[in-house]
């Protein structure tokens, strides 16, 4: 509001509030201690009423061109004192004579008017320090030096300037400039403040102090990009720009919370100290609405039909960001006049919780209504594992929050999870975390439904290696993250010992009639027909077995390298045996080059080379090139 605006709205001298009936009549708008009053003579009353004139007058803006373009506050310290001590004096008094004399008397009359010069010029001290204040009052500056301030505005001993000026420099030493500033603004909004609340000009000041104050914090929660928006309009934004106020809100509510509303209420506590009815008021008008449209954004975000994948997230950071900082906002509107806004923020923690719970039956149901029928080259990971494991590795930074949210709420079926997962290991008796049954639980319908998936495949072999590598991928990931906290090391060993059984499965059904196709006992004496058509075997199913395995694939490097050794140790240390014993019993060397196509050598490297592929988009495919093993072997006996 313009300054000429403002001093209009405070200044009119047909104000209600300068009448002495409202002040100074009622004994319940006094200020008098309950002390035995003490009689003035009228030679000291005569004094008093002199001594304020003397100083009053000197700074009414109506008859001083220099009262009008200077400061009080601002010129002089000294005699800013002066005259609060001044009116203070002056006030007590009124009181006197409205209770000994003739209200109509003329020393009242002329106190009265006294009175009314000084409560204006307070109350233009009062907006210019606001006023010319703004950047030093911020609520970044006013948190940062609370302590000092509290320490510093206690003024009510009316020290002299001289005093207060060695305060500064002291202060000064440890502070800085800003602070200083601040500190000593709130200082002299703290006098002025208590000076016309004693001579019952609250409500002046109050109307000042509020109209100032709340286009600070207004503008703040503007700049902060927080706007008024209803329920429809966030259902009708595109997903990346209601994601983009998501974020813009998170910085803000931490910046709100600790800073700006933090501020402001620690101002209203210093300025407005002498009544706790006045700083609750003051800060409630100032604050409430700001505040309520603030914490009232998550719950619409809870309430819009939008669920993509990445909203689960950005609900559990807004949630976590409310209950993070909830001892803060429950002590800065502490007032019952501000409860409004402690049950918004409450109302939207609800609203996240229960959008939290609808997204992971929302996730669960994604994974058991996938239906894909694409089967993965090679066995390789399905892109629903990798979407869902990522998902949980995500929420398994949640777990302390999500164990709050869902700690209510009903369980799996618990003959559809072993025992292991409703108990904790060290007692039967104490229940494992709601989160680890949840987690454990989708884990489980996952493997189902990849379970279903390795069913399509027309090799069985590759189904179970199909199962080997998700099962791994699932394990692996579990590892290195949070996971691991939540299901434990029995869960990982259970699993693991599953993998290995999987990939046994695959190595009997792919490689099976390769070890079958040689001896038991691999240097039994044999005729040079039974050794050649032993070889001829060995090369004709060895060869089979690696041309439909070479396609397949292993993305876990230990799991790949764990099958290739225990498949090398079957089949390399046998037939390397049988190699040595009856390569020279097929005949020549015209003879051995023609039914001796591998040796153990050959054999081994061409093991390693087993299970490399390219992965992408989550699928596994064959890479188009060989590798560089196999480029130094390109003239093997194997034709591919």
């Amino acid at each position: 509001m313009p300054r000429k605006g403002m001093r209009s709205l405070c200044f009119s001298p047909r104000t209600p509030s300068f009448s002495v009936s409202r002040h100074f009549m009622s004994p319940s708008r006094t200020s008098l201690s309950s002390t035995p009053r003490r009689r003035f003579t009228e030679s000291m009353i005569e004094q008093t009423i002199d001594a304020a004139a003397t100083i009053i007058m000197k700074w009414d803006a109506e008859t001083s061109a220099y009262a009008r373009v200077t400061s009080l506050f601002y010129e002089s310290k000294r005699e800013a004192m002066q005259f609060i001590r001044s009116v203070n004096e002056l006030q007590k008094t009124m009181h006197l004579l409205v209770s000994e004399q003739d209200s109509r008397s003329e020393k009242l009359i002329q106190a009265q008017n006294l009175m009314q010069i000084a409560m204006k010029r307070l109350q233009k001290e009062f907006y210019q320090i606001l006023s010319m204040n703004r950047a030093h009052l911020d609520p970044e500056s006013v948190s940062a030096q609370s302590s000092r301030t509290s320490t510093r505005s206690s003024t009510s001993d009316f020290e002299d300037d001289g005093s207060r000026d060695d305060e500064i420099r002291t202060a000064g030493n440890s502070i800085s400039e800003v602070e200083e500033v601040s500190s000593m603004a709130m200082s002299d909004l703290k006098l002025i403040a208590d000076c016309m609340i004693a001579s019952g000009y609250a409500k002046e000041c109050m109307h000042i102090y509020k109209i100032i104050r709340k286009s600070i914090i207004d503008e703040g929660i503007y700049k902060l990009g927080i706007e008024k928006i209803s329920s429809s309009q966030v259902n009708k934004m595109e997903w990346d720009v209601l994601d983009l106020k998501i974020k813009n809100w998170l910085e803000a509510v931490k910046i709100s919370t600790r800073t700006l509303f933090t501020g402001e209420r620690i101002l209203c506590d210093q300025v407005f100290a002498s009544s706790d009815s006045i700083k609750e008021s003051c800060f409630t008008e100032i604050s409430k609405e700001g505040a309520t449209l603030l914490f009232g954004f998550p719950e619409l975000v809870a309430k819009t039909k939008k669920s993509p994948p990445e909203k689960m997230f950005r609900v559990l950071d807004m949630y976590t960001a409310i209950s993070g900082d909830w001892q803060e906002i429950q002590t800065i509107f502490s007032f019952e006049s501000t409860s409004a806004v402690r049950l918004q923020a409450l109302n939207s923690l609800v609203r996240l919780s229960e959008s939290v719970l609808s997204l992971l039956m929302d996730f669960e149901s994604t994974i058991q209504k996938d239906s894909s029928k694409a089967l993965i080259p090679g066995g390789g990971l399905h892109p629903l594992t990798i979407y869902s494991v990522n998902y949980l590795t995500l929420l398994a930074d949640y777990s302390n929050i999500l164990t709050d949210i869902i700690s209510d709420w009903p369980p799996p079926a618990k003959s559809s999870l072993p025992a292991s997962f409703f108990y904790s290991p060290d007692s039967e008796e104490s229940p494992a975390p709601a989160i680890s049954v949840r987690i454990a639980w989708l884990i489980l319908v996952l493997l189902c439904k990849l379970d279903g998936k390795a069913k399509r495949y027309k090799d069985v072999s590759l189904s179970y290696l199909f199962l080997a590598n998700n099962l791994q991928h699932v394990i692996s990931r579990v590892r290195t993250s949070n996971l691991q906290y939540l299901l434990g090391e029995e869960w990982i060993t259970k699993h693991e010992a599953k993998v290995r059984q999987f990939a046994a499965n695959y190595e009997r059904l792919a490689w099976g009639h390769v070890f079958a196709s040689l001896p038991e006992n691999p240097t039994v004496s044999m005729t040079p027909g039974e050794a050649k058509e032993c070889f001829r075997k060995f090369n004709s199913s060895f060869e089979d077995a690696y041309r439909k395995q070479s396609s397949c694939i292993v993305p876990d490097s230990k799991l790949r390298d764990d099958i290739k050794v225990s498949i090398g140790r079957k089949l390399v240390t046998v037939y390397r045996e049988f190699y040595n014993t009856h390569k020279s019993t097929v005949g020549d060397e015209r003879s051995a080059r023609l039914f001796v196509r591998f040796s153990p050598e050959n054999v081994g490297n061409y093991l390693s080379e087993l299970f490399f592929a390219t992965v992408s988009s989550g699928s596994s495919s064959m890479s188009s090139s060989t590798s560089s093993h196999h480029r130094r072997h390109k003239r093997s006996p194997l034709r591919m």
